[in-house]
């Protein structure tokens, strides 16, 4: 069975592979297979995926209130997405806020680049404050 921080990674590669292939969710299928998401596990995780891609719009607009000079279409696509991931749960889920926070710090240190993690927590952290 995978693990929670797993689906999280499905979920990031889904949105990844959305954004270079918006018309064809073929890919949709074959990642959650390849990454053996299967069960509850998969329910969760397209309940994750079609979560943000339905509060799209909403989610970009919120962060791009935190992101100063940037807007999120400026940021790499594992960046986006992996600040996508943790703006949903943060607003549309009640998974807690340091998990939140924490698998996002993890995502970032495995997928993207050295300077994201730091990044990512800064953004995620000032929504929860505002959040409050």
């Amino acid at each position: 069975m995978a693990t929670r921080h797993q689906v999280r990674q499905s979920v990031i590669s889904l949105l990844y592979a959305f954004e270079l292939n918006s018309q064809n969710n073929v890919f949709v299928d074959e990642i959650l297979d390849e990454k053996k998401i299967r069960n509850e596990q998969k329910n969760f995780t397209l309940n994750l995926y079609h979560g943000i891609l339905d509060n799209l719009n909403n989610i970009d607009e919120t962060l791009n209130s935190f992101l100063n000079d940037n807007q999120i279409t400026a940021l790499g696509h594992v960046e986006r997405a992996i600040l996508r991931l943790g703006a949903y749960e943060l607003l549309f889920t009640d998974t807690p806020s340091a998990i939140v926070i924490n698998e996002a710090i993890e995502l970032a240190k495995e997928l993207a680049n050295d300077n994201s993690p730091k990044f990512i927590n800064g953004v995620l952290d000032a929504l929860i404050k505002a959040k409050k």
